[in-house]
């Protein structure tokens, strides 16, 4: 039986009306179409268009047409949805009317990698440990600037006032397919962790943008709001997304040699050198928001804002944590979940296997001596970080690359000509 007929099948089975035809924007704003489940055939062959302006990330003077190709593998029944009537959903690309893959569509630049990467026996695993904020909201159910609780890491019920609500995340989530490692209370009241299960790199990249539109639904079921900003609250340090990275050769973790030093093999040691080196353009893709500066902060003992590796040093952006062997990975702790999943993986692989091809030689752990090199203070350093990579750049794709620095330059540009209430206290009285 083919995927297209096993869809199609699943859907009359579980009494399927409505499907949703799921794709994200440049900077991984999950988009649907929704379409009654007499069009999911066509939809299947890729006959359902629209104009490119959604995947795009802002309607400009000038769309082109284009067309979705679900993947028969996400189909998936939202199980917060009435069994009768139900509504599924499938993760799409996007394509030309000539059936090439579109510019924009950040989904097809990361299997684009993958496939590269395949071509030298490799393949990508990752984990995803994803924080977020629980918030009060109000009689309308818009979010208010007040966490939920009180509670601090891994407290329990009656403190941990979101418990219940993040186990229906959890049960939900596993009922869609996903496989949960763990999830707690984190550090700072109101906030939370839930960690994704290592698996194929595509598939961790749908179960993030999946992830978080799950979360904020069943915590909307709760009367809250869930929210993924980097950091929300002066007072209280920020949300992070770690992603776990290992790359492997059939069965065996490539990244793994008990004989070298620190027990990484050679290609470990070049893909960290070539993470390093790409730092600032990294930090572009996986900290896209004005707001996620906040987070690194030199400041916060707990923020990763060197651009170095470590065995258990917090500020480096890089953490190879024990044990070794089949369990070695690099984490990659400095992005945060507003990142589009897609891009971010995409642009740490190129980044890594740039330092495989180069040769490059492992890097000392931090602290090491000689000058620490820090990551992007603000949005228009790692702007220009991005801007100056050509190896990066390459992999995004001068496209996304216009349009990403066009519209964060200009994000950049409207906080800076914003007079904000710490000038005003600071400044108001005594000048």
């Amino acid at each position: 039986m083919s995927l297209h007929q096993e869809v199609l099948e699943r859907a009359e089975e579980y009494n399927v009306k409505f499907v949703r035809l799921q794709f994200t924007d440049i900077f991984g704003r999950l988009k649907n179409i929704a379409i009654p489940v007499e069009e999911l055939p066509r939809a299947l062959e890729g006959k359902i268009t629209f104009d490119s302006s959604a995947v795009d990330g802002g309607v400009g003077s000038r769309e082109a047409d284009i067309h979705l190709l679900p993947d028969p593998a996400t189909f998936v029944i939202f199980p917060w949805r009435p069994r009768e009537g139900a509504v599924a959903r499938l993760i799409c690309d996007v394509f030309t009317p000539k059936g090439e893959p579109y510019g924009c569509c950040s989904r097809s630049i990361l299997k684009k990698e993958l496939a590269r990467l395949r071509e030298k026996g490799l393949e990508l695993q990752v984990g995803a440990e994803i924080e977020f904020y629980l918030l009060q909201t109000d009689s309308q159910g818009k979010p208010l600037p007040v966490a939920h609780d009180r509670a601090g890491y891994c407290d329990l019920t009656p403190v941990d006032l979101g418990e219940n609500a993040r186990r229906d995340m959890v049960l939900t989530l596993q009922e869609m397919g996903f496989e949960v490692s763990s999830s707690h209370h984190e550090i700072y009241p109101g906030q939370h962790e839930i960690f994704l299960k290592e698996g194929p790199a595509l598939t961790i990249a749908d179960s993030i943008v999946t992830f978080k539109f799950v979360v904020r639904t069943i915590a909307q079921r709760h009367g809250l709001h869930a929210s993924f900003m980097p950091r929300p609250f002066n007072e209280y340090g920020g949300s992070g997304m770690h992603l776990h990275l290992s790359l492997w050769q059939g069965e065996k973790n490539a990244f793994s040699d008990p004989e070298k030093e620190y027990g990484l093999s050679a290609l470990a040691g070049s893909f960290l050198a070539g993470l390093i080196r790409h730092a600032g353009a990294l930090t572009a893709v996986g900290n896209p928001l004005v707001n996620s500066y906040k987070r690194l902060l030199s400041s916060d003992n707990g923020a990763p804002v060197v651009a170095a590796w470590s065995e258990e040093e917090r500020r480096t952006m890089l953490r190879v944590p024990a044990p070794r062997l089949a369990e070695t990975r690099i984490i990659w702790r400095s992005p945060d979940p507003t990142a589009n999943p897609y891009l971010a993986l995409a642009a740490v692989l190129t980044a890594g296997m740039d330092g495989v091809e180069k040769e490059e030689k492992l890097p000392p752990p931090f602290p090491a001596e000689g000058e620490k090199r820090l990551l992007p203070r603000h949005l228009a350093e790692a702007l220009t970080a991005l801007a100056e990579d050509a190896v990066v750049r390459q992999t995004l794709g001068e496209e996304i690359c216009r349009r990403y620095l066009s519209v964060k330059k200009e994000e950049w540009e409207r906080y800076q000509s914003r007079v904000h209430p710490w000038e005003l206290e600071e400044y108001l009285l005594h000048y």
